[in-house]
């Protein structure tokens, strides 16, 4: 059992975080067994022009990963350039430090540190940039839900939500790790940060025993990063409010921006925003912004509505989303 003792300070000092570099980490467990991640697959298959040797050593079998490629965030929203810069500061001393913790042993393809940072730098520009604007979107949506479920029903329910390995009885965070010797972590002053992944199928805590709380987990509507298209709205639905707008409303089921949403349904983000905001308006929408993002979900008044449209009738197919 992992154990997070928060203080007073800590427990107003839970933050969330979106981190390109922790998400670039967990991927590589895909590469290395992607027979796991199922739902990741369409993307693993496509892969192609990288240091696969040095990117497939950096993980043991178990799937875990030296600390210096999941550093803490320093801001909510890091940038990968930032990241990787500071990554490159990180010492060969620390790194091959982190490497033993893992590997046992630092392999000789990882012995060359200017390799292995270039290998990752490489890395994202051919597997992750691409797709990262649609992975950042679907990482805001689920913080805009956890921090619901917060207000809602306070840390505990929140972090109970995330797992049912992680459990709070204050002021200790209890997380449950399969294969991870039991420790008990002090925060002394830093907080809880709470960082969400695609990639991640359990809840990861950094391997060094006096590291901050850190708590790395999965995100809610992963699956979605690699899909296209959009959900269509019951017929029912769409005689009240046009198919375009019954479309959208059944398809914020789960959190969105409004950029991911454009990018779903293949149009502009300016070519959703007008029926967002209509459809907020009339309350059947909620939003928050979070970052450079608003994002929407549907209300409760939203959720009976397609809830009823769906019961009184199936869905019927409409036209693209570019109508008004």
């Amino acid at each position: 059992m992992i154990e997070f003792v928060l203080g007073e300070g800590d427990l107003a000092d839970v933050r969330f975080a979106v981190s390109p570099l922790n998400e670039l980490t967990l991927s590589l467990r895909v590469l290395k067994d992607p027979a796991k991640y199922p739902l990741h697959l369409p993307w693993a298959r496509r892969v192609s022009g990288v240091d696969a040797e040095v990117l497939l050593a950096l993980s043991d079998d178990r799937g875990w990963t030296p600390d210096f490629l999941s550093p803490r965030p320093r801001t909510p929203f890091t940038r990968i350039e930032d990241e990787l810069a500071a990554l490159a500061e990180v010492s060969t001393r620390t790194m091959r430090r982190d490497l033993r913790a893992v590997l046992g042993d630092v392999p000789a393809v990882l012995r060359d540190r200017h390799r292995v940072i270039e290998a990752l730098r490489t890395y994202w520009d051919v597997a992750l940039a691409p797709r990262w604007e649609r992975m950042r979107a679907v990482l805001e949506a689920d913080i805009a839900h956890r921090g619901r479920e917060t207000a809602r029903g306070g840390l505990g329910a929140m972090l109970s939500g995330i797992s049912g390995r992680i459990t709070f009885a204050g002021p200790v965070v209890r997380v449950r790790i399969a294969g991870a010797e039991p420790r008990r972590t002090e925060a002394a002053g830093h907080g809880l940060t709470l960082v969400p992944s695609v990639f991640a199928r359990r809840t990861a805590v950094p391997v060094d025993r006096g590291a901050p709380p850190l708590l790395i987990y999965a995100a809610r509507g992963a699956g979605t990063v690699w899909e296209t298209g959009r959900v269509p709205g019951p017929a029912a639905l769409a005689g009240v409010l046009g198919q375009v707008r019954a479309d959208l409303l059944a398809g914020l089921g789960e959190p969105r921006s409004s950029t991911d949403i454009a990018r779903r349904a293949g149009v502009t983000t300016s070519a959703v925003n007008q029926h967002l905001r209509a459809l907020h308006a009339a309350g059947l929408l909620v939003s928050q912004r979070h970052g450079r993002s608003v994002v929407y979900a549907r209300s409760e008044l939203g959720d009976a509505l397609v809830s009823h449209a769906v019961e009184r009738g199936s869905t019927a197919p409409g036209p693209s989303l570019t109508g008004t």
